[in-house]
Formats: C-alpha cells, sequence, structure tokens
C-alpha cells in the first residue's frame, strides 16, 4: 500500500494564504481572495506572479502550474461579460480550460508583516524595521508590525546618488529603471519603501523624518511640491520592480507550509518597455 501523502488542494492552499494575508485586511475597494478553481482540486505546483496577462499564463501553463498566486486582482472593476473576445475574459476561459486555479493576494499583502514591503526592504539591507503608514487603529489589519511600506536604515550612509545606482542595481532590471528626485549630494541613512504606487504616502514619509522615499509611479505635482516643502529626497522605480521580489517570500512561504513546487515568474510586466537617458551636452555646445 503507498504511503504518499495526496497533495494539498486549492482549499488547502487558500486556507495557508488567508492566515498570512487574511482578506479581512484588504482595503474597502479592493478585490482579493480565489477568483477561479475547485476547492478539491489538487495543487502540485503553484506559480507567483505580479500581473495576471497572457504572458505570465501562458509561463504558468507552460511550467505544469495548478494554481497560480498574483498580487494585482485580474477583476478589479466590475464586468458584465467575461467573454472570450474581451481581454480579461480570454484570460479567464485559458485559465478554466486548463484548470489552472486563480489566487490573488493584494493590499491585504500589502499591510502584512511580513509582506510586500518587507521584501523590498530586505533588497537593501534595512534594519530597524517599522511601518510606514499604520492601519487605523481598530481595524481589521490593526497589529504589531503591520502597515504599509516599511522605513529601515541602511548599512551605511550613501549619497542620494550612489543609492539610486545602487538601487537600479539591487531591484528586477526593467527599461524604467530607476531616477530620483532632490539633491544628488544629499546623504541618505533612513530610507522608507512601499511596493507599488506609493505618492499617498508622501506625507507619511515627511512626518517620519526619513533622508528619502522610495517607491512607484510618483507623479509631477505631488512629487515636486513634496520636494518644495521640504520632504524627503524620492526614488521613482518601475511598478513592477518594486513587488517583484515578495514573490520569492511567497514561493518560500508555500513551499514550507504545503510542501508544493513554486515557480516564480521574473517576466517583467512593467509597460514601459523603452527608455532614453537626454545627452549631456558641453556648456559650449549649442542648446536647440
Amino acid at each position: 500500500m503507498s504511503t504518499t501523502a495526496a497533495p494539498p488542494t486549492v482549499a488547502d492552499v487558500v486556507a495557508v494564504l488567508e492566515r498570512r494575508y487574511p482578506p479581512s485586511w484588504a482595503e474597502e475597494w479592493d478585490r482579493v481572495g480565489l477568483v477561479l478553481g475547485e476547492p478539491t482540486a489538487a495543487v502540485r505546483r503553484v506559480a507567483c506572479v505580479v500581473d495576471v496577462v497572457p504572458e505570465t499564463v501562458a509561463e504558468a501553463r507552460a511550467a505544469g502550474a495548478d494554481m497560480i498566486v498574483a498580487h494585482h486582482p485580474l477583476l478589479l472593476r466590475g464586468v458584465s461579460s467575461v467573454a472570450p473576445t474581451t481581454y480579461k475574459g480570454r484570460i479567464v476561459h485559458d485559465l478554466i480550460r486548463a484548470g489552472v486555479a486563480l489566487y490573488v493576494a493584494h493590499t491585504n499583502a500589502d499591510v502584512a508583516a511580513p509582506g510586500v514591503s518587507d521584501a523590498l526592504a530586505a533588497r537593501f539591507g534595512l534594519t530597524g524595521l517599522r511601518p510606514l503608514h499604520r492601519p487605523s487603529p481598530g481595524s481589521p489589519a490593526d497589529g504589531p508590525g503591520r502597515g504599509t511600506g516599511r522605513i529601515g536604515e541602511l548599512p551605511a550612509p550613501l549619497t542620494l546618488a550612489e543609492l539610486t545606482r545602487h538601487a537600479a542595481a539591487v531591484l528586477p532590471a526593467t527599461a524604467w529603471g530607476v531616477r530620483a528626485a532632490g539633491d544628488p549630494a544629499r546623504i541618505v541613512r533612513t530610507l522608507a519603501v512601499s511596493g507599488g504606487a506609493g505618492d499617498v504616502f508622501l506625507a507619511d514619509a515627511t512626518a517620519a523624518g526619513v533622508d528619502a522615499f522610495l517607491t512607484a509611479d510618483l507623479r509631477h505635482h505631488p512629487a515636486g511640491e513634496h520636494l518644495a516643502a521640504g520632504g524627503p529626497a524620492l526614488l521613482d522605480a518601475a511598478h513592477w520592480a518594486t513587488e517583484r521580489p515578495w514573490l520569492d517570500d511567497l514561493a518560500a512561504h508555500l513551499r514550507d507550509d504545503l510542501g508544493v513546487e513554486t515557480v516564480v515568474s521574473d517576466l517583467d510586466t512593467d509597460p514601459w518597455t523603452v527608455h532614453a537617458a537626454a545627452p549631456v551636452l558641453d556648456d559650449k555646445e549649442p542648446r536647440p
């Protein structure tokens, strides 16, 4: 008689994920949890992705994954159709036809400890971590160490220019790269980081008194006004690159807790694919 243990099911994977990232911790506008998949279906391999797009779905299917765990919701806003003639409907049909389940952990993974920004902070070797933006007192997500973003100390002080180059080296490579705003010679000892779009936390970074804040999707006017008001220097990286580090932690947790095989997608889903720096002109050269 075989003593081989039965593989975990979709329901088992969901239970493990929801202990670590309870859906009640997600923002009210968010859509997290099980999107597709029979709860009783066996799961031997899980694909971890930032975005559910045709390319990552094809990658997961080619790897033989039974389930995808994604950070960004596929169906964040309401739809009236998932017909295969629509972009998202095609994805839904492909997943169902292939028997691949889909689960999403988004803002509930952002606020968790450890969560998305802990993995980002680890890329910089930050120590003495504390949340950048804490949940409202008494809210479901309120608890020790939890909150969006992290603040910590760099292993050694760096100028803003040095930190920008370092960020480009330690984060996953993208065409976007990393850009910074502020005095290039400014010394940075304390760094705040937040995976994904983070300009809503500019005031938190200022109130925390950090030297610099690294996030994604910074906009022209909020960034300019922040700097004019004396806020910390800013580093703007590609959205995907700031959240990709979390996939390694997610995969390790699933392997350790359930014994499933995991594959982590390194497919760059950042929409920006071309970057060109302006040429540096000599002072004597005519300018257009």
